[in-house]
This record gives structure tokens, C-alpha cells and sequence, in this order.
């Protein structure tokens, strides 16, 4: 997979990598079960490591009655279920330091 590639299937800090295009070709409306049983082995790279598309699902493999009606409801599930995970550092900032004038000491 190319950069560009890569970089195509990242949302927010989850690398949807394969699972993006096999989730755009899935047959709509479906249910989580029948996701996790077709693409439950499909890695999800986060900030911090790897997960399945099984084990970010597995909350909502207990609602028998959740329906996803496009391939977008099924990439935000797995932003929600993934949460902080995919963000990395938190309250990290390459910003440099954010002290005011006043604050810095003087020479």
C-alpha cells in the first residue's frame, strides 16, 4: 500500500487500511453481526497499536436490533467505539510553550 493509500484510509487517527474499500463494496443495509462475521479479523491500526474490527464491534454485537445503512455509519461506529485510542498524546502540542510574556523569566 502506497502513502497515498495509507493516508486515504486514515480517519481520525484509525487506519481503516483493506477494511475501507471491502466496507464501501458491502451490500447495505446490514447488521453488525454480519460485518464482524465478513471482516472481524481486519486490523485497525490506532496511535497506540492494532485492534480488530471484531473487537472495536464487540459492544455493539450485544444490540441485536443495530442496523447500518452505508459504509460511513459503520467507520463512525468504529470512531466512537475507538475513542481517545486513536488520538495519541494527549493534550500534546507542537506548538511550543505556551507561556505568556509575563509568565517567562527575564534576563
Amino acid at each position: 500500500m502506497s502513502n497515498d493509500e495509507a493516508d486515504d484510509s486514515r480517519e481520525l487517527g484509525v487506519e481503516f487500511g483493506e477494511l475501507e474499500d471491502e466496507l464501501e463494496s458491502h451490500d447495505y443495509p446490514t447488521t453488525t453481526e454480519e460485518l464482524v462475521d465478513e471482516y472481524g479479523e481486519y486490523e485497525l491500526e490506532l496511535s497506540n497499536g492494532t485492534k480488530t474490527f471484531g473487537e472495536v464491534m464487540e459492544p455493539y454485537q450485544e444490540e441485536t436490533d443495530q442496523d447500518f445503512e452505508d459504509a460511513g455509519e459503520v467507520k463512525q461506529a468504529v470512531l466512537n467505539m475507538v475513542g481517545s485510542e486513536a488520538v495519541g498524546r494527549q493534550r500534546y502540542s507542537d506548538r511550543g510553550n505556551e507561556q505568556s510574556q509575563d509568565e517567562q523569566e527575564s534576563i
